[in-house]
């Protein structure tokens, strides 16, 4: 499609010309490597496996299982929000044998420093003082899915080590470099107690692609299975029931980027998420109003854009897991809360409020702006 042909210059996209977007790029042509339609059937056929092979294994939480699919072929990084005992660990040690990599999970405590994140130091049988691989460099490149428990419970700069971590999959240590390219970082708060907790600063729950809820089931006969049926008390044995490496985890880079040079956004789809980006930081311009919320002091601060970009990039995979090339407005409407909930700041008087208000506030924005 052609737009704005007068002002913006030109790009090749496949075989395909089409105009850059952007006005202020100097005139340049771009090769960009599309992938075929087969392609992209086929690994959407694996992720579709991939999802109804979890949720076979953990019951009653189809749509957490849905949306952590689509984070990991959006490449992002996934907050999770759930009581004790619901199954966010064993949930996330089945996707790990399912894409075939490897697991690790640490506990955050109020005494973790950030060196226990990169090395473990003991004693051996001999007394000889060691110094093995913590956590995050013990399994290397085969490393997945990482889960921090408790993330809250950590102090900051155990938390800003994860976050460089996240952001450039990689950290120093030991005079070199060491990389994770597939890795996934998942993380829990602890919302029950509040002594001796840290919470997430701004900066790093803007690094999360999601925030998502994992309730405890409410329908009875998932609550029958999971307090009756045997193969739920047994945890390596529910594991072991899924197939392992139903995909390929060192191709998700690959095939992430693939779908999102493949998938488009028309014009109108574009307009939507901008509309919806700019009600994040002046509801009240759109007519946006919450009871007992006074509009104008409630936003101190509105979508960021890696957050933006981050809710484009999830809309695009579920355009593709859905068996399209072309975003519609139900694709943002399934992870407008997921990507931008954790992602608007309210003042203080608002902020003891959140998990309401964000639910509240991405409820209204979809009624109230209009939809393509």
């Amino acid at each position: 499609m052609l737009r704005h042909a007068a002002r913006q210059p030109l790009y090749r996209v496949g075989m395909s010309y089409a105009f850059h977007p952007h006005p202020f790029i100097r005139a340049r042509r771009v090769i960009i490597n599309m992938a075929s339609e087969n392609e992209l059937q086929d690994w959407r056929g694996d992720a579709l496996n991939m999802e109804a092979a979890v949720a076979n294994a953990v019951v009653g939480q189809r749509e957490t299982i849905h949306l952590i699919n689509v984070a990991l072929y959006a490449r992002g990084h996934v907050l999770l929000e759930g009581g004790v005992g619901v199954g966010k660990t064993t949930l996330l040690r089945a996707f790990a044998r399912a894409t075939g990599g490897d697991f690790e999970r640490i506990e955050g405590t109020i005494d973790l420093m950030p060196g226990d994140l990169i090395y473990h130091t003991f004693v051996d049988a001999e007394g000889t003082p060691r110094i093995d691989p913590g956590p995050l460099l013990r399994h290397g490149e085969r490393l997945t899915t990482f889960f921090f428990n408790e993330i809250n419970r950590s102090r900051p700069q155990v938390q800003s080590l994860l976050l460089r971590a996240m952001a450039e999959r990689s950290v120093s240590a030991f005079g070199r470099e060491y990389r994770f390219p597939h890795m996934t970082v998942f993380a829990d708060r602890n919302k029950v107690e509040k002594d001796e907790t840290f919470e997430l600063a701004s900066a790093a729950r803007d690094r999360f692609l999601f925030e998502l809820n994992m309730p405890t089931p409410s329908m009875t006969d998932v609550r029958r299975a999971l307090v009756f049926d045997p193969i739920f008390h047994d945890v390596d044995a529910l594991i072991e029931s899924v197939p392992a490496a139903v995909i390929d985890a060192t191709r998700l880079n690959a095939i992430g980027a693939a779908i999102q040079r493949s998938v488009s956004l028309s014009p109108s789809i574009e307009k939507y998420v901008l509309d919806i980006w700019q009600a994040t930081e002046t509801p009240q311009r759109f007519g946006i109003e919450l009871d007992d919320v006074d509009m104008a002091r409630l936003i101190l601060a509105g979508a960021s854009p890696r957050g933006m970009s981050a809710l484009v990039r999830a809309v695009r995979v579920c355009a593709w897991l859905d068996g399209r090339l072309h975003a519609i407005p139900e694709d943002v409407h399934a992870v407008l809360l997921p990507a931008l909930g954790h992602r608007v700041f309210f003042t203080p008087v608002y902020e003891m409020r959140r998990h309401e208000l964000a639910e509240a506030l991405t409820a209204t924005i979809v009624r109230t702006i209009a939809v393509p």
